[in-house]
């Protein structure tokens, strides 16, 4: 509890910080001029990429053991929840509540964990891809500086997929937990190892994902894109392809809730560099963070409706201890 409020703290704290950078009233006069069809244009996105977004989880839920995958209208329910109750937590708590939902449905903890272990992953490659390629063409101002997050973001990746295709790899993460002396821990990193391991046999999924997920940062750079255009920000496409999946990127990092703070931080720091003034890019991140909670309403939707899963338990369910 006490964590929790901490994150809270630390983001509207941020927030502050920034909004007093920016000059409040410039930011109130910046977003009342905003033109309302750009902003329906972002709108029309989120829902686009949202529906991508399931259709990346859903791919990922082919390496379950054979006869275990929930309908169709379990997982979709679970994936809008897990959007929804991101508004509130750090990612992190929305991705652990997304795992523990899953396996509510007869799922091997472990597997519903490593299928959201691969969204992620994948997720952070897609960020890599799209801004590397992005930034040969854009005129960034700190282009050294975007180099190195993204060659660190690269090397997360190159861990990532060795782990997932190389026995050797695994071999290391298991000795690894080896060096906790809990039993816990070692059936944990057992588990997860051999569930992530499991992907190596799902090279199609494994690229289909990476595919949607690369579609999935494009939407969002042309939703930010789209807000920006309302605001009156004359930037090229090409920086928001640059920018915006390093972005998303940070507001995943579980620092505060919802990258409350984080995201304002990080949108004067990328945008004002390349002659934004402060009041647009503090209106262009809190338009991006709200377009982000309306794309989520269905899960509050959703929980409003029918508080209550009625998931079909079993002995392999909230488990990391493997059957056979």
């Amino acid at each position: 509890m006490v964590g929790r409020f901490l994150r809270l703290a630390i983001g509207i704290a941020l927030t502050a910080v920034v909004l007093y950078w920016s000059h409040p009233a410039d930011i109130v006069d910046a977003a009342r001029r905003a033109d309302w069809g750009w902003l329906a244009a972002a709108l029309g996105l989120v829902l686009v990429d949202r529906t991508l977004m399931a259709m990346r989880w859903l791919d990922l839920l082919a390496a379950l053991a054979p006869g275990t995958r929930p309908p169709l209208g379990a997982v979709l329910r679970v994936f809008f929840l897990s959007s929804f109750v991101s508004n509130f937590v750090p990612s992190v708590g929305a991705d652990l509540y997304r795992a523990y939902a899953l396996s509510r449905y007869d799922v091997h903890l472990a597997e519903s964990t490593a299928s959201v272990l691969m969204d992620r992953a994948l997720g952070v490659l897609s960020v890599v891809l799209v801004a590397a390629a992005a930034l040969p063409f854009a005129a960034v101002a700190e282009r050294r500086a975007f180099q190195v997050i993204l060659f660190a973001l690269a090397a997360l990746c190159g861990i990532a997929t060795a782990v997932v295709f190389s026995e050797r790899a695994a071999q290391q993460v298991r000795a690894f937990g080896r060096l906790v002396p809990l039993a816990l821990v070692h059936r944990v990193t057992d588990a997860l190892t051999d569930a992530v391991r499991a992907y190596a046999h799902h090279h199609g999924a494994l690229f289909r994902v990476l595919l949607l997920s690369i579609a999935v940062q494009a939407f969002r750079v042309l939703q930010a894109w789209c807000l920006g255009r309302a605001l009156g920000i004359d930037l090229p496409l090409s920086l928001y392809f640059a920018f915006i999946p390093l972005i998303v990127f940070i507001m995943q990092i579980p620092i505060t809730p919802n990258g409350l703070g984080t995201t304002q931080l990080a949108f004067d720091r990328f945008f004002v560099p390349q002659g934004v003034a402060p009041p647009q890019a503090f209106a262009l991140s809190v338009l991006f963070l709200a377009l982000g909670v309306l794309g989520s309403l269905p899960g509050g939707l959703l929980y409003a409706l029918a508080p209550r899963m009625t998931p079909v338990t079993g002995p392999r369910a909230t488990s990391f201890t493997r059957k056979t």
